[in-house]
């Protein structure tokens, strides 16, 4: 965790409010922090819900196969939880069959501080990678975090599960099923080894809602694709990434079974507000980011071919340290669409920089103007527009721009 905060951080942190259902407490374990607390507990009533996404990593974490063997899929799946136990410092990945026990080893600890099933127990770890968890640091922390578990207490979560990143990342919002207002309240973290595939780095979403876990499945599913799915720092996706959602069903609302269900309207786009607020914390804390980069791509061929080509942009070193330098170097965004291996057309390009048209029909544009331009660079937010006159498709996708501390927090991180 830095001691310099972000120039990109919000500047306004939301006031999180209690979720009904759901208990929080924090602790420090020492796993691999000193004078910090390193662990979360989530304590959950009984009945709710769970759903989740994780990496598509062919090494994922010990905690990613413990959560996918305790979620079942298909229509009647019920995926009850009833605790979630997060540390940072050690991301247990990479540890064969001690990870493996590591695991069972904390679930067990859990299970009987909170006298709850071990299967209803989700598991996430986030830090260094292939060094053994130390789990029985959990034992001299468990029964204080159950006994201390309270409502509303978002923000210290938040604070317990960052490591390389500057600020906690919280979001909150409301909506209405039928007549009955619901709420719904996130945490998150995530600064490096980001460019998800299915999930960010570690993030946890809870609601009073009623809803069925087939339907929350669903939600969260569709609703990552736009958002922390459309995230990237540095193209490395993490082998930890976890995203959660959990529904406590204490609002009081019918509970709702599908996710087709129209009554979900207004709750489906609360939560994709909290998911696209939380992604995009997490592209304002890159490791040693001083510019947020909004990567728009139109006249694809396609969305999906849009998407690659954004993220083609996204994720060229040569891009993120020219906008590192203030440079409009629109050069080096021809280079990145040209690699994505999509339809493209030299001479039908356009690209812009801060809401100006630099390039034009394959060649730079008869009206540039290279001192107003440096003058919209020195924001710190980026906006890169590129048309491609090839079709329909469209995609957005967040970026930061990559500096010499990038560099310098990697090669420490270990250290």
């Amino acid at each position: 965790m830095s001691s310099s905060v972000s120039p990109l951080a919000p500047t306004n942190v939301p006031d999180m409010p209690a979720i009904a259902g759901v208990r929080l407490a924090t602790a420090q374990a020492g796993i691999r922090y000193r004078g910090r607390t390193d662990v979360l507990l989530a304590l959950f009533d009984e009945g709710t819900t769970a759903a989740g996404v994780f990496t598509k990593s062919k090494c994922p974490s010990a905690p990613v196969e413990w959560c996918r063997a305790n979620l079942k899929s298909g229509k009647s799946a019920k995926n009850l939880a009833r605790a979630l136990v997060v540390n940072s410092g050690n991301a247990n990945a990479f540890t064969g069959r001690t990870g493996r026990e590591a695991c069972k080893f904390t679930a067990q600890i859990a299970s009987r501080a909170a006298k709850v099933k071990a299967g209803e127990i989700f598991l996430a770890s986030t830090g260094v990678i292939g060094e053994p968890l130390n789990a029985k640091a959990f034992d001299g922390v468990m029964d204080g975090l159950v006994a201390d578990a309270a409502p509303g207490r978002f923000l210290d979560a938040a604070k317990a599960i960052m490591t390389t990143d500057t600020f906690p990342k919280v979001a909150t919002a409301t909506a209405k099923i039928g007549n009955v207002k619901v709420t719904i309240a996130g945490i998150a973290k995530g600064a490096g080894m980001i460019a998800p595939d299915m999930a960010t780095m570690l993030s946890f979403v809870f609601t009073d809602a009623a809803i069925a876990a087939p339907a929350l499945q669903a939600m969260l599913k569709e609703g990552v694709v736009g958002t922390f799915n459309a995230v990237t720092i540095d193209g490395d996706t993490s082998t930890s990434d976890t995203l959660m959602l959990f529904a406590t069903g204490k609002a009081g609302n019918p509970r709702i079974a599908r996710a087709a269900d129209p009554k979900l309207k207004a709750f489906r786009n609360a939560l994709n507000a909290v998911l696209a607020n939380l992604a995009e914390q997490v592209a304002r804390d890159g490791e040693g980011a001083r510019k947020l980069v909004e990567i728009t791509v139109e006249g694809a061929a396609s969305n999906a071919s849009a998407r690659k080509i954004a993220m083609s942009i996204a994720n060229s070193p040569l891009v993120k340290t020219a906008i590192a330098g203030e440079d409009a170097n629109w050069g080096r965004v021809v280079m990145a669409v040209g690699k994505a291996g999509e339809p493209a057309d030299r001479d039908k390009l356009s690209i812009w920089f801060g809401g100006i048209r630099v390039a034009h029909k394959g060649a730079r544009d008869p009206s540039y103007d290279e001192a107003k331009v440096s003058e919209k660079m020195k924001e710190q937010v980026i906006p890169l527009k590129v048309a491609l006159g090839m079709g329909k498709g469209r995609d957005r996708v967040l970026t930061c721009d990559l500096t010499k501390e990038y560099i310098a927090i990697n090669g420490d991180y270990r250290s």
